[in-house]
């Protein structure tokens, strides 16, 4: 590796002439000459896919949920460091869909759409050499965790969607929340009473949050923290304002929450110590059908493996068609490792991945959720929650700007982006400005 530039010298410039030696080896030659790219059959690509089931009516509610980070660092030191987050839920329905133009949407009818039905949170973090003066970095970041998510522009409804998850309260069974890793003492004794957001821990006493339960604390240090902790409160808090929307409807309206589409950027995932939320989510999506109320949700990724095999497999694939790999598929096909240990996703997702091809512009991939209270090895369309009328509204939500792309996201995205340029700029000089 080259030296990196300093504040009296230039950084070390790699080696221009070193590949001539690479060239003239006799052993890379052979190699090269030796190799060739291997491609799945068409046979073979064309038989793993089904085509998409008979239409239904189309869900006729839709819900976007999309968020942003961006990291901020002073450029004199010590280099002070903070991160922004925004989230965004977006409510939309088809009456207002139908009147985009998917190919070129008016700005101003965007504007009308997302007037009245958008919801967005904000938040920032201090992640090196700036805290709140008295409270280490550490407590800092605990505690605007806490704050953030009992938002008042939000009205605190993350807060109680995290204890409505947290306690599992849509059956009423006043479940314990689970014992978890103390921020303090470390000892994994910390809990509290049921439907609280605030305790003394049973260990030493001191002062827990209901969102130290997630377990933040873990990634940090006393004095700094990783960018990673933003980006996680991002995903934790989407996946919060996403059940909000369905706490609302299961408290206020049942039969109008199975006519929703929830339409969340990314795959439904939850990794790591944040995953203990995995569990209750899919608790609650089963026991959700099994009271003839099924959620309907779809998480669509637009980068990393799975979309970049999408890519290869989708060229053979006919149009109108899905495909849902399994565990072994996953891990020989995509992953590329053995199929060993234990099953892909099986703590962290609580959705199964879809293969989608629409048309020749319009392919995907989508997580659903599965109807099942533990892990599927081999999903199927049948086990998962709503797929026939979610296929059936997928062509009513296309975008014709982006190749996959699903208005819903579109929008949210609209909302929640926090672009390089010039939202950055932006929040750099605010930043200096408050500071």
């Amino acid at each position: 590796m080259p030296y990196n530039a300093g504040t009296r010298l230039p950084g070390e410039r790699a080696s221009r002439l070193a590949h001539l030696d690479v060239l003239k080896s006799e052993l890379v030659n052979k190699l090269i000459e030796s190799y060739e790219t291997n491609s799945l059959s068409a046979n073979k690509n064309n038989s793993i896919w089904e085509p998409l089931p008979n239409k239904e009516e189309p869900l006729p509610i839709i819900f976007g949920i999309d968020g942003s980070m961006y990291p901020i660092e002073s450029e004199i030191p010590p280099h002070k460091r903070l991160a922004f987050v925004k989230t965004a839920l977006l409510r939309i329905d088809q009456f207002a869909l139908a009147k985009i133009d998917k190919d070129c949407p008016h700005p101003l009818a965007l504007r009308d759409i997302l007037a009245d039905s958008a919801l967005y949170h904000a938040t920032v973090f201090p992640l090196r050499n700036v805290s709140i003066p008295g409270i280490n970095t550490y407590h800092t970041i605990r505690q605007i965790i806490f704050e953030s998510i009992k938002d008042k522009s939000l009205n605190g409804e993350p807060m109680e969607t995290l204890k409505w998850l947290a306690y599992e309260k849509w059956d009423g069974k006043h479940k314990q929340l689970k014992p978890f890793g103390c921020p303090h003492c470390g000892q994994d004794v910390a809990t509290l009473p049921y439907d609280a957001e605030t305790g003394k821990c049973p260990g030493c006493s001191e002062d827990l949050f209901l969102t130290d339960m997630l377990g933040f604390h873990l990634d940090m240090i006393f004095d700094s923290a990783p960018d990673t902790i933003a980006t996680t409160y991002m995903n934790i808090h989407e996946v919060l304002l996403l059940f909000t929307g369905i706490r609302y409807f299961w408290e206020k309206n049942k039969q109008i929450l199975s006519d929703c589409l929830f339409v969340k950027d990314g795959p439904l995932t939850i990794r790591a110590q944040y995953s203990k939320l995995v569990n209750p989510i899919r608790r609650f999506l089963a026991y959700a059908r099994d009271q003839g109320c099924p959620v309907n949700i779809i998480g669509q990724e637009k980068t990393g493996r799975f979309y970049d095999h999408l890519e290869i497999i989708g060229k053979e694939a006919h149009s109108g068609h899905f495909f849902i790999p399994n565990n072994q598929y996953i891990k020989e096909e995509i992953q590329q490792r053995p199929n060993t240990g234990a099953p892909y996703g099986k703590d962290t997702n609580y959705g199964a991945k879809v293969f989608v091809k629409l048309n020749d512009y319009h392919q995907m991939v989508l997580n659903v959720p599965t109807g099942d209270y533990d892990y599927i090895d081999k999903p199927a369309i049948s086990n998962l929650i709503g797929a026939n009328r979610i296929f059936a509204t997928l062509p009513t939500i296309i975008s014709n700007r982006y190749e996959g792309g699903l208005l819903p996201i579109e929008l949210a995205h609209g909302i929640a982006s926090l672009s390089t340029y010039p939202s950055a700029h932006i929040l750099k000089i605010f930043s200096e400005e408050k500071k």
